[in-house]
């Protein structure tokens, strides 16, 4: 592996992203670059979802990132053993030599986001390097620490972002690096069926490398989306003595001083609690108002309550249903006090501290709550489930990098950032 840039000195080290040999599909050996990519694992939530990917192609990248079988094991076998046999017949290939790469996407409305792919060095949180913003579960880190383990391979790249308008002067090295790259014939294009174009480059020049390198060590990271992979990550370095391939992993850096990412929210869709039910037990401790607009109309309300106070819209029973003004005691008794004020006033804290913990008493387990990213397809499935959807209003990305400099992780699944990099672009194979 190619450690250019990296030092031996005992001073604090920054972010050190590192060149690798990236593993593509061949383009000749598939039906289309298109038909074998996939948003992130943890996008892919819904079956109907899982099989069209499946059914896209028999190289989609969904039979390694989430493969199918009766047990965990067969699945992680399934996976390790499907990676084997790409490589083997030349449907994966590795590029001839390390490289970091720009990877652009672009949108339809004008969108462009463009960052740099690379592995990073995986830093203990004390360094304070690289930031969470939410709480993991632990059982989905141990699932994707056994897939990783049995691949040997980081299937998809982490989402991190950083301020380049924050360093040190050095700043227009890698912004024009990216520019001057992406004005060059890419090594790879293709759009895919959600109408985002993405093209990829790669970089190997030494000066070019260590330009970058030099100015990612002058500045902190946040996960945008990746939570539980960066744990993973944290997790297999641990388990294998430095130095190893483990002690980095995949990663796609942008800068949203320059590309500011999209955040949206999560929603929440609550299994076996009815719209009724949930309306009736707000009685006298939040203000419940019918909502009578369409889906885009009800969330418009929405946010002009949310930019209030806490407010929240309630669907499954085939309207909408906004909730907002809480009691302020009510917020007293429920609320932990020993958090910043911009984290008691989360929309995510009080959902999960007042609304969930206190008055509907649901438990946060997969049996009770579905976190869903699409809104439309949360209030489907309250409708057709008769459970009750909880649609949220999404939170500014400087509040979430402000608390997470401070420590202070929010509710888990409390934001969505994108756009995602599409899965199966490049992966890297850990004995390259």
């Amino acid at each position: 592996m190619n450690t250019a840039g990296h030092s031996t000195a005992k001073a604090p080290r920054g972010l050190e992203l590192t060149p690798f040999r990236g593993l593509r599909y061949d383009p000749d050996r598939v039906g289309g670059l298109a038909s074998v990519t996939s948003p992130p694992y943890d996008v892919v939530v819904r079956p109907d979802g899982l099989h069209h990917l499946q059914s896209a192609d028999p190289h989609n990248i969904v039979r390694l990132i989430l493969p199918e079988a009766d047990t965990p094991g067969a699945r992680n076998a399934q996976a390790a053993d499907t990676l084997r046999r790409w490589r083997a017949e030349g449907v994966l290939t590795a590029d001839p030599e390390p490289c970091l790469y720009v990877y652009e996407q672009r949108d339809g409305d004008g969108m462009v986001q463009r960052g740099i792919i690379g592995t990073l060095r995986v830093s203990d949180p004390g360094e304070r390097l690289v930031l969470p913003h939410e709480d993991v579960m632990p059982h989905i880190v141990a699932d994707r620490a056994e897939l990783m383990r049995a691949t040997s391979a980081n299937l998809e790249p982490l989402l991190l972002t950083y301020r380049g308008d924050e360093g040190d002067g050095r700043v227009a090295s890698t912004a024009a690096l990216i520019e001057r790259t992406a004005g060059q014939r890419p090594l790879l294009a293709t759009t895919t069926e959600d109408g985002f174009h993405h093209r990829l480059w790669s970089v190997t020049d030494p000066a070019d490398l260590a330009a970058v390198q030099g100015e990612l060590a002058g500045h902190q990271a946040l996960i945008a989306d990746g939570h539980h992979r960066w744990a993973t990550y944290r997790r297999l370095r641990a388990e294998h003595p430095s130095p190893s391939p483990w002690d980095h992993g995949l990663v796609l850096l942008v800068d949203t001083a320059r590309y500011p990412l999209r955040v949206r929210a999560i929603h929440r869709l609550l299994h076996s609690l009815p719209v009724a039910d949930a309306v009736a037990a707000l009685d006298g401790l939040f203000r419940v108002r019918r909502v009578d607009a369409p889906l885009a109309g009800a969330m418009h309300v929405l946010g002009g309550a949310a930019s209030a106070g806490n407010a929240f819209l309630l669907a499954g029973d085939g309207a909408f249903h906004l909730v907002d003004r809480p009691d302020p005691d009510l917020l007293a008794r429920t609320v932990p006090s020993d958090r910043p004020a911009a984290w008691r006033t989360l929309d995510a804290t009080v959902l999960h501290a007042t609304l969930l913990d206190r008055v509907w008493r649901v438990p946060d387990s997969p049996a009770h709550i579905a976190y869903i990213h699409d809104t439309a397809a949360t209030v489907e499935k309250a409708e057709r489930d008769g459970g009750t959807a909880v649609l949220m209003h999404p939170v500014r990305e400087d509040v979430v990098r402000d608390l997470a400099r401070q420590g202070v992780t929010m509710p888990r699944k409390s934001t969505s950032f994108g756009p995602k990099p599409a899965s199966g672009l490049v992966l890297r194979a850990l004995d390259l």
